[in-house]
């Protein structure tokens, strides 16, 4: 059987109406970052915008990273990714296999009016100057990580105690969630979108809202 599609959020579509009208960030592309805690739901969200987008491309940073390199990752990401597509042409990277260790068959990531880049460090500073806007997934990092070991099951307890201290290490040296344009809080049946940080300080400023009560779906 098929999983039934996730049905209409009118705070994603909302959101998606906007970046459709933001300029280029990118080349001709409009980069939107989505960052956040390991298990924070970032890869459900940016699933949801590129739908509510009309099938945008989604980038996800475990494709670039490598169980030696959790963060040290930002170079092949700028060779692969980012240079092609300032150029206008599409983008093609080796996605990391993390069962074989190691890098699998070349994927294209196709030049296209918005693409969503998702992963832990999507917000870092190298990356910043190509953003047409950056959200960050806004739920604690206990949480979210409790969320993750629950997900991945005890044989990943080892992995999650060193990812732990390497998420703790990069966002202190390099955090993004000052730098978020757009807080994202799930909600039980939807997302409630909030003004970041960086458009206005020291306010979560309600911009859109979606229909349940703010706990992580």
């Amino acid at each position: 059987m098929h999983a039934s599609p996730a049905p209409a959020d009118p705070a994603v579509d909302a959101l998606a109406a906007r970046l459709r009208q933001l300029p280029p960030s990118c080349g001709p592309v409009r980069l939107v970052a989505v960052d956040g805690h390991a298990g924070s739901g970032k890869s459900t969200f940016a699933g949801r915008l590129a739908d509510a987008l009309g099938g945008a491309p989604v980038l996800h940073l475990d494709d670039i990273a490598t169980h030696e390199e959790l963060f040290a990752w930002t170079d092949r990401l700028l060779d692969q990714v980012i240079e092609p597509l300032r150029s206008g042409r599409s983008a093609r990277y080796a996605p990391y296999d993390w069962r074989e260790r190691g890098f699998g068959p070349a994927r294209v990531l196709p030049s296209a009016p918005v693409i969503v880049v998702e992963g832990v460090g999507a917000g870092r500073r190298a990356l910043r100057p190509y953003l047409a806007r950056l959200v960050w997934m806004e739920l604690p990092e206990e949480r979210a990580w409790a969320r993750g070991r629950a997900r991945d099951g005890e044989e990943q307890s080892e992995f999650w105690a060193g990812w732990v201290r390497a998420e703790r290490r990069h966002f202190a040296e390099d955090p993004s969630r000052p730098f978020a344009d757009l807080l994202i809080r799930p909600g039980s049946t939807g997302y409630e979108v909030l003004a970041g940080p960086a458009s206005t300080p020291g306010s979560t400023r309600r911009l859109t809202q979606g229909d349940g009560p703010s706990a992580m779906c």
